[in-house]
């Protein structure tokens, strides 16, 4: 976790010493290399940790101004350290545990007054670089300055969702979480139910990640879990609340067998690596303590809360048939717990439900946190369910009901208050923060299209955010993007491209094409192809800045929107990536023309005659469908261009954009040619593309139709029949692409692949 943490630091550009017992520092920085998924954003930062031996190099913890305490969660291990740190403590220096429950001020029990005004946990969920959460825990001496410091450092540099908890047990996110899985093992054994049936109503119908109860579980490690479970029993006073934290006797079966999860190989799931087919992952039947097939289950009740829109349509679903169906009887009593628990642990764990909830959406991905979830089934309803069914209703809903409240958020004007301590607060707004639904609030819609909206950001900048299904690009989009096009050029001085969706974009509307491909309807598809590259040219030539702010899977047609922009702002975590090959096509919505203009600028940069190299790169790239596994390694793919960017926090991502904008203004923007030539490889760079298409299908190594796509894509690439250097008009270019398209389009196995990928999400080699 130490290394981890570390790569996380480099990866916000902080220099780290890494100290560990002797040799451990070193092969911990190499493990960081090999680890899938890569706690580095890009091999390359590897190189900003430097190791260190704990017992030679103790003494250069003084040139650092914070330091991460990682060792195991045993309390004299921790002492034994935290001596050591206090023995160089110097003014300034912040010291922070990153344990996920030990009590902060036993900790530094041992520490001298000094070192404990700077002492905190900073407990980091792992993996650090993909988990959001951060709880800060201060000790009873912790400065209140040093907190806030660490705090706005964590959000600003390293990207955290940062939480302040109290001084508890497990904190906030692992004291809920792990009492909402027990929950759910001991209604699993009220209801009868298999794993395969309680993960299946634990998942994302009640608002949580796939992985829902048992893969989660597995995941954590059950060892972990029975650590956490001790760690609460141990340290609090209320009988009741000790019982509900008792280890499981399944879960303390499966770990006396060394069953530990993913970490030993089998938990509640175990891979059958005999076994190629869907039943590789087999499932455990605890009465038998066997593994078996997955099965899935048979449930009215399921199939109509999956079909509901929205987490709270879903869990609605869910509790109207929890009277005749057990699967929801199941969800019901799991849910309720959880929200009832949660409301008695408000003022003991943190002191407003907003830490709560946040706590429970950044370190478990919850769609809504518990407070959340009351106020979208309602309050008073939720409450007089539980008096009917005779349970209590926890004191702070009852408080918040005889006050003449019915939420635990109220929104007024734009603006959000949360409930503490008897009273709603301001939710703090930062200016370096913009949220589009806060602004939709406000009414700062410009228009509001079908897939698409222009929203007004402030200082003369709207921002159009899709909004489609998938945020996938279809007419509407594509209309939208015309439309934003000509009223930013009269009104506006840029447009940031960006939306808050789970993704920014997955591509264009693969179903819509495939049913016109399987329809014949090759007129109507050049169409829909031909007003796909005027939209995105339409961005290009646009006289205002244009800066694009894609985040996580921005894939396809996703790309092809970011590309004409004059900016890309990427979020750290950008998977970013040309893909159609993946179903039997080349980009055709300007895709291929901008990874031409790319290999065009890089020789340039480069002072090369020649674009051979670089197209071979862009074409290796597309070819493969190779996607980023970050921002930052978009640029080994070779998509960045100068002046492109990562933002860490993913919350100021649009106020950064919107800066950029306002920046490339400010300079004097200069109108793009709108009628650009592009040089090309021409002819000679496309048989030296074929000529290693045709080698690797001679290995084996690609099918007749990969090289079919692969030749088409070189082609166009290389701009077509023409002399090697020639600069040809971009509509060449454009021209080249959608004749590509369309060929490809009408072979039956392009359309085989497109029906594979749209039916089970994964690619067909065909």
């Amino acid at each position: 976790m130490g290394s981890a943490i570390a790569a996380h630091l480099a990866n916000a550009g902080i220099p780290c010493l890494l100290l560990d017992l002797e040799g451990l520092a070193v092969k911990g920085i190499a493990r960081l290399k090999e680890t899938k998924p890569s706690p580095l954003y890009d091999p390359a930062f590897a190189a900003r940790i430097r190791a260190g031996d704990l017992d030679r190099d103790l003494a250069q913890l003084s040139e650092c101004d914070w330091v991460i305490e990682a060792v195991s969660e045993k309390l004299d291990v921790k002492h034994s350290v935290w001596k050591r740190i206090d023995s160089v403590w110097r003014p300034g220096m912040i010291v922070s545990s990153n344990t996920s429950g030990l009590s902060i001020n036993e900790v530094t029990s041992v520490c001298g007054e000094a070192c404990r005004r700077h002492a905190m946990v900073t407990h980091f969920f792992n993996p650090p670089r993909y988990m959001k959460l951060l709880e800060i825990v201060p000790c009873r001496d912790t400065d209140t300055q040093a907190v806030a410091d660490v705090s706005r450092f964590c959000q600003d540099r390293l990207g955290k969702g940062v939480v302040i908890a109290k001084d508890t047990p497990n904190f906030i996110a692992n004291r809920i979480g792990t009492y909402s899985m027990l929950v759910a093992l001991q209604a699993m054994e009220k209801h009868g139910l298999t794993v395969d049936e309680v993960d299946a109503v634990t998942g994302p119908l009640l608002g949580r990640p796939k992985s829902a109860t048992f893969r989660t579980l597995d995941l954590v490690g059950l060892d972990t879990i029975l650590h956490v479970c001790r760690n609460v029993r141990e340290n609090i006073t209320d009988p009741l609340e000790a019982a509900a934290f008792a280890a499981p006797a399944i879960v303390e079966e499966l770990v006396s067998r060394g069953w530990l999860g993913e970490k030993s190989g089998g938990g509640f799931y175990r891979k059958n690596d005999a076994e190629r087919s869907k039943d590789r992952i087999q499932v455990l039947d605890p009465a038998t303590m066997t593994y078996g097939s997955r099965r899935k289950p048979a449930s009215h009740a399921l199939e109509a809360a999956k079909m509901a829109k929205g987490t709270s349509a879903k869990l609605q679903a869910l509790l109207e048939a929890a009277d005749e169906d057990r699967l929801a009887a199941f969800a019901r009593d799991v849910l309720e717990a959880t929200l009832c628990y949660s409301a008695e642990k408000l003022g003991e764990i943190a002191d407003t439900v907003l830490e709560i909830d946040q706590a429970m959406k950044w370190g478990f991905n919850w769609e809504e946190g518990p407070f959340e979830t009351w106020d979208s089934l309602g309050v008073a309803v939720t409450a007089s369910k539980l008096e009917e069914r005779g349970k209590a209703v926890p004191a702070p809903v009852a408080s918040l009901l005889d006050k003449g409240s019915g939420t635990f958020y109220v929104r007024k004007a734009g603006s959000v208050f949360h409930y503490s301590q008897g009273h709603y607060k301001f939710v703090e707004e930062r200016p370096e923060v913009l949220s589009l639904g806060m602004l939709r609030d406000r009414g700062r819609t410009v228009f509001a299209a079908d897939g698409a909206s222009l929203i007004d950001l402030g200082d003369d900048v709207a921002c159009l955010e899709f909004h489609s299904p998938h945020n996938a690009i279809g007419p509407g989009v594509l209309s939208a993007i015309r439309q934003a096009s000509e009223e930013v050029d009269r009104n506006w001085r840029g447009l940031v491209l960006a939306n808050e969706g789970r993704n920014f974009c997955v591509g264009a509307n693969l179903m819509l094409l495939l049913m016109e491909a399987e329809n014949g309807e090759w007129e109507e598809i050049d169409l829909i192809i031909r007003e796909f590259q005027m939209s995105m040219q339409s961005l290009r030539v646009m006289p205002r800045p244009v800066v694009a702010a894609p985040h996580r899977m921005t894939l396809g047609g996703g790309v092809e929107a970011c590309l004409p922009s004059d900016r890309i702002l990427f979020a750290a975590e950008t998977y970013f990536g040309l893909v159609e090959t993946g179903v039997g096509l080349i980009p055709a919505g300007g895709g291929c023309l901008a990874a031409a203009v790319l290999a065009q600028d890089r020789a340039e940069a480069a002072g090369l005659d020649d674009v051979t190299s670089p197209i071979s790169q862009m074409f290796e790239t597309i070819a493969l469908a190779k996607v980023s596994e970050s921002g930052h390694h978009a640029k080994r793919l070779g998509y960045w261009r100068s002046g492109d960017g990562v933002s860490m926090r993913e919350e100021t991502r649009i106020a950064e954009a919107k800066n950029a904008v306002l920046e490339l203004d400010r300079r004097g923007y200069a109108v793009p040619d709108a009628d650009r030539q592009v040089r090309v490889g021409g002819r000679e760079a496309a048989t030296l593309l074929k000529l290693g298409v045709s080698s690797m299908r001679r290995s084996g190594y690609i099918s007749d139709h990969d090289a079919k796509i692969a030749g088409k894509l070189a082609g166009v690439l290389a701009g077509g029949d023409v002399p090697a250097g020639m600069a040809i008009p971009e509509q060449h270019l454009l021209d080249l692409e959608r004749e590509a398209f369309l060929s490809l389009c009408g072979e039956p196995l392009t359309q085989a692949r497109m029906r594979q990928m749209l039916a089970t999400g994964k690619p067909l080699r065909n």
